[in-house]
């Protein structure tokens, strides 16, 4: 039981990681009707902003969240003018190999600035963790578990509760009549960007200093997420989040008790499962064609 619990407690945690950024993933599609497929990218930028002010330049750990998060809310609103902006009015595959070379292109820089060489990332907390008779809660998983649900609760009153909030949302379900009722669609899917940046930045801030922090992070995560999308029903908020953790708790069972170098295969085992059984995901609507 000790190794069930230990086992749960770990694929939670880096689960919350892959919702975090399936949720960056949902945000712009139900904005945009788009997949960024430059969200695990998002991450990366994240982790080394951290590396950057951290380690490079000496700076405390609560500062170099400060200054990595703004400066993932300026990438966001830069994404959004350079790479989406000047596609809006385009069919859905431009913008989608535009996201597609934004990732290339960003992964590209990160590597001729710093190399193919990882770096590591101190954690949070100094402190090691809890110990509940022999079970091991880390604490940077119990800190990456803590901020998610932090931003879960903090996203729904956010939605629900404020006025910017329910514009977003108008703005995803239906661009044109929320345009007919006085709402700057552009800005709203400015902002769109920004928060989804800035959900990227945070998963890439929590998960550095777990693993190792280079330019491949942003593809392993993104695929996962990708995946944890499509399992909770893409363009579902809740699902993401619940297909997130599911990839973690499954990739992690499946390395303790089958393979360690296929833990990577289960996620997509399931996913694989889900397009033939349930392509609409667990909370996806079910939609009928006529013939």
């Amino acid at each position: 039981m000790t190794v069930l619990l230990q086992l749960l407690f770990q694929g939670v945690g880096i689960g919350a990681v892959y919702a975090l950024v399936a949720l960056g993933f949902v945000l712009i599609y139900r904005a945009t009707n788009v997949v960024n497929f430059a969200q695990g990218q998002f991450a990366v930028v994240g982790a080394y902003g951290m590396v950057v002010t951290t380690a490079d330049l000496g700076l405390p750990y609560w500062l170099g969240i400060l200054i990595t998060l703004a400066v993932m809310a300026l990438f966001g609103a830069l994404f959004n003018l350079g790479v989406y902006y000047p596609l809006r009015n385009r069919s859905f595959l431009p913008v989608v190999i535009s996201t597609i070379g934004a990732s290339i292109f960003i992964t590209n820089i990160i590597l001729g600035v710093y190399g193919p060489e990882p770096s590591m990332l101190a954690p949070m907390l100094d402190a090691p963790g809890i110990s509940l008779g022999n079970l091991f809660l880390d604490a940077q998983y119990l800190t990456i578990i803590a901020v998610t649900l932090a931003l879960v609760a903090l996203q729904y009153l956010f939605f629900e509760h404020t006025l910017l909030g329910k514009r977003m949302q108008a703005v995803s379900q239906d661009k044109e009549m929320a345009s007919l009722l006085g709402i700057k669609v552009g800005w709203m899917i400015m902002l769109t960007f920004i928060y989804s940046a800035m959900l990227g930045g945070i998963a890439g801030i929590l998960v550095a200093p777990i693993l190792f922090v280079s330019v491949g992070l942003g593809g392993q995560i993104a695929l996962k997420a990708f995946a944890a999308t499509i399992i909770g029903g893409f363009g579902d908020v809740p699902g993401a989040i619940v297909g997130g953790i599911a990839i973690g708790v499954i990739e992690t069972f499946g390395a303790y008790y089958i393979s360690v170098p296929y833990k990577d295969a289960f996620a997509f085992i399931v996913l694989f499962a889900f397009l033939l059984l349930r392509p609409s995901g667990l909370f996806g609507e079910k939609v009928s064609q006529k013939a």
